[in-house]
């Protein structure tokens, strides 16, 4: 079974799934993935706004029935959470549009803001949007990435599929890897003052 033929069936779905696990690696390889004609753009785009709302609604709904479970309160009690509290109330609807922005507060975010009296018909809006800018952002990314790719892809075209798919995955992975040092190191940084 080719590449083409594990996209054409679960391409949606794995993008999906991955961007309500993941995020930006996911959502890079997706336009990579439409750059190399494998999914459109648009379903591409439409999968990873889906995947990563659906995770986010999860988390507030998380947030708002279990305010008083350990998983809550942990997610609360995190550097990540204090970070949500203090942001989200200077500003509510601001901050419960740019979650999906602020890399490392995804989860943190949604589960605070849920045991907040935050309205979840407002937070969905809100979240909706984001989630389609996002994902619309993260797409043209890799799309690019996948254009300027294009002459080594065509070089090497030789090579399997799944040798192109777990390249794509390890840059993707490398990326978010980095991402997750800086964040890392800001957070040192400012334990430390």
């Amino acid at each position: 079974m080719t590449l083409e033929h594990l996209v054409a069936n679960y391409g949606s779905f794995g993008l999906f799934v991955g961007a309500s696990l993941e995020g930006e690696g996911i959502a890079m390889l997706g336009g990579i993935m439409s750059h190399q004609h494998l999914i459109g753009v648009w379903p591409a785009i439409i999968a990873l706004a889906l995947g990563s709302f659906v995770a986010d609604q999860v988390f507030f709904l998380l947030g708002h029935g279990g305010r008083n479970s350990a998983i809550v309160r942990s997610v609360q009690g995190s550097a990540a959470g204090g970070r949500v509290v203090t942001t989200f109330n200077a500003h509510p609807d601001v901050f419960a549009f740019s979650l999906r922005f602020l890399y490392g507060l995804r989860m943190a975010g949604a589960v605070t803001i849920g045991t907040t009296d935050y309205p979840w018909p407002r937070f969905m809006l809100l979240n909706a949007i984001s989630a389609l800018l996002w994902s619309a952002a993260w797409v043209t990314l890799g799309y690019m990435f996948g254009q300027a790719l294009a002459p080594l892809f065509e070089r090497l075209s030789g090579l399997s599929h799944f040798v192109w798919a777990g390249v794509a995955a390890a840059l993707c992975i490398a990326v978010v890897a980095v991402m997750a040092s800086r964040r890392r190191r800001t957070q040192r940084l400012t334990m430390r003052d």
